[in-house]
């Protein structure tokens, strides 16, 4: 398998005449209740939201956030979900941040909808937590045996050749994110983890991450009509308030119909960021604002190197802010 189609975004320095704001919810990962939990506790914006997702689970977010364990947990979810909106709309009202067009990156997905106006905040946090559900049902029973893998380091041309010969094995394989030209996520099953591992490093790169389970895959196409039929299928989606680009091609979509047929593409579809950013300059954008916490979308050189990065996290939020006083 090679990795030929993958958008390039040209190394450039920021164009000074591409002066549109986007406004991007960053993919979820791994998050301490302790570097949020300040937010989300003091924070009256963040507070407004937390209320909102306790009224509609009918338990605290914050108490159970802070007793899980696991990475992607129900609670750890919702709590990325509602700490990704109240960013956002700290930003618009503290930063005057008020983007011309909106994305949202794998999970990110779910904030972007709510933040667009496509679902109520109660109907995102709803879908949220059933969806977390909805895969911790299905991997009961199916892919126990596929991982992704996150990598950076190795270049595309060496990544296919890794890739071949995991095909001439006859062993099964997916790219499932295009974060970077160097940088990428590999669907495949775990007893070739090490290989695969090893041969990263030999490359010069450096592993990131593993996730347990999978996303983004062309075998999950179960898993979508599961989350169809089980959740996404029950939501009512109106079109979007902004013009939304989708993360697996950069496409622009209006629609109610469109925004949920990027969440639907996100189960069985990979991510491409390069794809979207390529979008973005194209439609005259030169500031991302990422609303929510992210040690990656942003981060990556094909972002930094064709816009303005504004990375809006807790942190910042519950940084003092100087105010002017008039006498």
């Amino acid at each position: 398998m090679s990795v030929e189609g993958q958008t390039v975004v040209p190394s450039v320095t920021v164009d000074e005449n591409l002066q549109g704001t986007a406004l991007v919810f960053p993919g979820m990962g791994p998050v301490r209740f302790a570097d949020v939990s300040r937010f989300m506790i003091l924070n009256p914006v963040a507070r407004k939201y937390v209320a909102i997702a306790d009224d509609v689970l009918g338990y605290s977010i914050v108490d159970r956030f802070r007793n899980d364990s696991q990475d992607y947990s129900e609670a750890a979810q919702v709590s990325f979900l509602v700490n990704s909106l109240a960013l956002a709309e700290w930003a618009h009202e503290t930063l005057d941040v008020r983007p011309e067009i909106c994305t949202g990156l794998s999970f990110g997905e779910k904030a972007m909808a709510a933040y667009t106006g496509s679902l109520s905040i109660e109907d995102a946090v709803w879908m949220t937590a059933h969806l977390a559900r909805c895969l911790d049902e299905y991997f009961e029973q199916e892919h126990q045996d596929v991982v992704t893998h996150s990598f950076a380091r190795v270049s595309r041309e060496r990544l296919a050749e890794i890739l071949s010969e995991l095909d001439a094995r006859d062993e099964w394989q997916e790219i499932s994110c295009y974060v970077d030209e160097n940088l990428h996520m590999v669907s495949l099953r775990e007893r070739n983890l090490e290989w695969f591992t090893g041969q990263v490093r030999a490359a010069g790169g450096m592993s990131l991450y593993t996730m347990r389970p999978p996303m983004h895959s062309a075998i999950l196409l179960g898993l979508r009509r599961k989350a169809e039929q089980e959740v996404l299928g029950r939501l009512r989606f109106a079109d979007p308030e902004l013009p939304v680009l989708a993360d697996q091609d950069g496409r622009t979509v209006t629609t109610g119909a469109g925004i949920l047929t990027i969440l639907l593409d996100s189960f069985d579809r990979p991510m491409r960021w390069p794809d979207v950013i390529a979008q973005l300059r194209q439609q005259g954008i030169g500031r991302l604002c990422i609303a929510g916490s992210d040690n990656l979308f942003g981060r990556v050189r094909c972002a930094r190197q064709n816009f303005e990065v504004l990375a809006i996290d807790p942190r910042m939020a519950m940084q003092p802010r100087r105010t002017s006083v008039l006498a």
